[in-house]
């Protein structure tokens, strides 16, 4: 896959155009190292990795069946990492009743010494508005860690109801979902987008 393909775009009426491409674990490697060890990404639980070992966890993500990662633009500018997975066989296996068309999802929002008004929400909003681009999609499935409110609330601003604290072997993660119908209600976003 090429990182100029462009796989999913969005234009926020507030702050532009948005787009995911594929993420390419060697030429994206420095770029994801500085996100992932900045000190506002500690719940990304990756503050002590290594350049290599960023390459190293991307090279596995990349090549998995059921987890990918992207990098969301904006303006054209590398701007957020996105993941999505299948919780049915990653992360959540076992800790809660899967359904068809069940999707994960991560993101992190590139630290900035320039912060735009309403920028991370506009981030959830393009990554969700990605996933349920895909009509196969029905439900977003998320597990952050319970101690990290900021993305509670933005969770709750695209449409996701929690449904309570689950335990995983690195954290205790607040179980969360979002339907399509929820999320077009939260967003009034319908999708239609182009991908």
């Amino acid at each position: 896959m090429s990182t100029t393909e462009t796989l999913f775009t969005r234009t926020d009426s507030a702050l532009g155009e948005f787009s995911i491409r594929p993420l390419d674990p060697f030429a994206d490697a420095e770029l994801l190292h500085g996100w992932v060890t900045h000190p506002k990404a500690s719940f990304w639980m990756m503050q002590d990795a290594s350049l290599p070992d960023v390459e190293r966890e991307y090279m596995r993500i990349t090549a998995h069946e059921h987890h990918q990662a992207f990098i969301g633009l904006h303006e054209g500018r590398p701007a957020f990492l996105m993941e999505s997975y299948d919780p049915s066989r990653l992360e959540l296996v076992g800790l809660y009743e899967a359904q068809p068309g069940d999707i994960g999802m991560h993101f992190l929002v590139a630290p900035t010494e320039t912060p735009l008004t309403g920028f991370t929400r506009a981030v959830i909003t393009t990554v969700m508005a990605s996933l349920f681009a895909d009509p196969a999609t029905e439900r977003v499935v998320v597990e952050p860690d319970v101690r990290n409110t900021a993305v509670h609330a933005l969770n709750e601003a695209v449409g996701f109801v929690p449904d309570g604290p689950v335990q995983k072997p690195e954290k205790e993660a607040l179980l969360s979902f979002c339907t399509r119908a929820q999320f077009e209600a939260a967003t009034g976003i319908t999708q239609g987008a182009s991908i």
